[in-house]
């Protein structure tokens, strides 16, 4: 694996874009699944997206949400899938399926299996978690120091349009995830997107991902957990360079 470490500022490399017909972005969303949390990173990467959102009032697990991302991406139109924290299970394990669409894969602050498993023996606890989960601690674990009161009132609004049952059936998912075994069916690149202050996702899942995913590299960016809403025009960087080298080597 290749292992790039970033320093806070973007590196002042240009992109010429030559990526004919290599130009869509499928963005799976965070645990919230409405998509909204990707307006400033959509605004800054200079490529067209889509991005699959989940329903807001079904408690649906990985498989289900696995099926309704196929159900939705494009047939033909080659892609680029971006699995953001929640999703990255979903991103590795249809990787893993070998469309013939799919260029490439950017897991973002994710992993392959429960990235905290020493909380798995309070997966029985989940249903007594409060219906909103508040807001300040919640903002401290994703975002950190680098939290603003626009990116607060963003989270809220998300998380407002989400029933507690569809947030606590992702949350029961997340405990009981694995795909490990299927990263080796993995052929396409794949980046991994680490943010060095993560308070959510230790480095050790980006090594379980790296290690098994053949060709895999990651790109560390200072920033927390909250990448993506952090640090878009760095990540829209990282991003383009990615497709560009995917299209090249094709």
């Amino acid at each position: 694996m290749d292992i790039l470490h970033l320093a806070a500022p973007c590196r002042n490399v240009p992109v010429t874009f030559t990526l004919d017909g290599m130009t869509l972005l499928v963005l799976l969303p965070g645990m919230d699944g409405t998509g909204e949390l990707f307006r400033a990173f959509v605004n800054a990467v200079r490529l067209d997206t889509q991005i699959i959102r989940y329903p807001t009032d079904r408690a649906l697990g990985y498989t289900e949400l696995e099926q309704l991302v196929l159900s939705e991406l494009p047939p033909e139109e080659p892609y680029l899938l971006l699995g953001e924290s929640f999703s990255g299970p979903i991103a590795l394990s249809i990787a893993a399926r070998r469309p013939p669409s799919l260029r490439g894969v950017v897991s973002c602050c994710s992993f392959a299996r429960n990235p905290r498993p020493g909380l798995a023996p309070l997966r029985a606890l989940v249903n007594w978690l409060p219906d909103r989960p508040p807001i300040d601690p919640l903002m401290w674990f994703l975002a950190g120091r680098f939290s603003t009161p626009e990116l607060r009132e963003a989270l809220s609004r998300a998380l407002a349009q989400v029933s507690p049952s569809a947030l606590r059936a992702r949350l029961t998912a997340v405990i009981g995830v694995d795909v490990v075994a299927t990263l080796h069916s993995i052929s396409v690149p794949l980046m991994y997107l680490r943010a060095s202050e993560d308070r959510v996702v230790p480095a050790a899942a980006s090594e379980i991902i790296l290690d098994n995913v053949p060709g895999s590299r990651a790109e560390e960016l200072v920033g927390p957990h909250f990448l993506l809403q952090t640090r878009p025009k760095e990540v829209a960087k990282l991003v383009e360079e990615f497709m560009q080298a995917v299209e090249h080597a094709i």
